[in-house]
């Protein structure tokens, strides 16, 4: 554990290169647990393969169609896992999402039960990753949940080690990421803890390209923003093999307007953030489209440079974000969290266009032309503007 301990410590800013060839850019996809929870079906996983197709999603980039929590059923005697009786059959389940020229994503935890109750990995790491490998399962969600009592023990069996619940913790994903890596099946494997014990700094160390910064989304806007503007300092430990997750998109899901939905994908795109949608890809308006399919979005997302925009200045309720981009250019977010419309300024010097540059409007799909100085926008409310900048 002293050794996991001197890992966590360290900020790994490059990562392995088989970690670069599985994520050289944040991964993109669907995840049912937003909007189907715990009542998924077979059926559901399929539908959301062929919405992903049909719907010009897949073209876009969004190509991993991931299974959430509650496929689980239970142990035989060997210990292999069988899926409930929703999921008859999980390696056809696979090769169907794979006929789409899709790939397939499940869920688990390193402890003995998942968030919603069902079985998890504990005592089954090697066990269960050799059966992801043989279903081909291209991507592992890596659930905390009850692995927060073991966490518990480790404190009270080692009152004195302040590092004894984040040691626990990083040999316990680990362990699963030994695991995965042993199959010899490229599978990406996505840390779910919530934030807890700083994983962006010790992600890479147990084999993971990607992990969540915080605790659950939901599809509020207080709830997106908070989340959001939280990633602020972050951007140091994201890069091409290793991300940090705010968590799934809740575009289309309802509860946001239009401006909402769009300052939550504008955010995710600067921070670099994997893109999951968790919507019914089978009921999007053309709006919801729009928003998640927006090609400059998507690149800004997407840019090989790979690197995580951060805060340029925040004032009360207005907040300016930036992300470099390849060939000089830079993503540039002005961001209005009141309750009404608000003028956001950005001087172009200070994002490095001292002569000024050229500026399109992500959201207009229009090229406003070659602009120097202080930049000024009217952003609606709860809105924003999303800008590329280029020489």
């Amino acid at each position: 554990m002293r050794l996991l301990a001197a890992l966590a410590c360290t900020a790994i800013l490059a990562a392995p290169a088989f970690a670069q060839q599985l994520a050289a850019t944040p991964p993109m996809g669907w995840n049912s647990w937003n909007h189907f929870a715990d009542k998924v079906t077979d059926a559901d996983v399929r539908s959301a393969a062929d919405q992903l197709v049909s719907t010009g999603m897949r073209e876009a980039g969004y190509i991993y169609v991931n299974l959430d929590d509650t496929w689980q059923g239970t142990r035989d005697a060997q210990g292999v896992l069988h899926p409930n009786s929703r999921f008859p059959d999980m390696k056809a389940l696979a090769d169907y999402i794979h006929s789409k020229g899709l790939k397939f994503g499940i869920y688990s935890g390193p402890g003995e039960k998942t968030c919603g109750g069902y079985t998890g990995s504990l005592g089954h790491e090697a066990q269960d990753a050799k059966m992801y490998a043989e279903w081909g399962v291209d991507f592992l969600k890596y659930d905390m949940c009850s692995f927060w009592d073991n966490r518990a023990e480790a404190t009270k069996a080692h009152p004195n080690d302040p590092n004894a619940a984040r040691d626990v913790m990083i040999a316990a994903y680990k362990k699963m990421g030994d695991a995965l890596k042993a199959t010899g099946r490229p599978i990406l494997y996505s840390l779910c803890q919530y934030g807890v014990d700083q994983p962006w700094k010790w992600g890479p160390s147990v084999g993971a390209q990607m992990w969540r910064t915080t605790d659950d989304i939901d599809d509020s806007y207080g709830r997106m923003v908070m989340i959001g503007f939280s990633q602020a300092g972050l951007s140091k430990y994201a890069g091409p093999g290793h991300w940090n997750d705010p968590d799934m998109l809740e575009v289309g899901n309802g509860k946001m307007t239009t401006d909402e939905y769009k300052t939550h994908m504008s955010l995710w795109v600067i921070l670099a953030a994997p893109l999951l949608a968790g919507n019914d890809l089978s009921k999007m308006t053309d709006t919801d489209k729009s928003i998640l399919m927006n090609k400059d979005a998507i690149a800004i997302d997407q840019d090989p440079l790979g690197r995580q925009g951060d805060r340029l200045y925040q004032s009360a309720d207005i907040d300016v974000w930036t992300k470099p981009l390849s060939n000089g250019r830079v993503a540039v977010g002005l961001f209005n969290r009141a309750w009404g419309p608000r003028d956001i300024s950005v001087d172009l010097s200070d994002i490095g266009f001292k002569s000024g540059g050229n500026v399109r409007d992500v959201w207009q799909q229009q090229d406003l032309g070659h602009k120097a100085g202080v930049f000024t926008s009217t952003v609606p409310r709860h809105g924003v503007t999303l800008l590329i900048v280029s020489r």
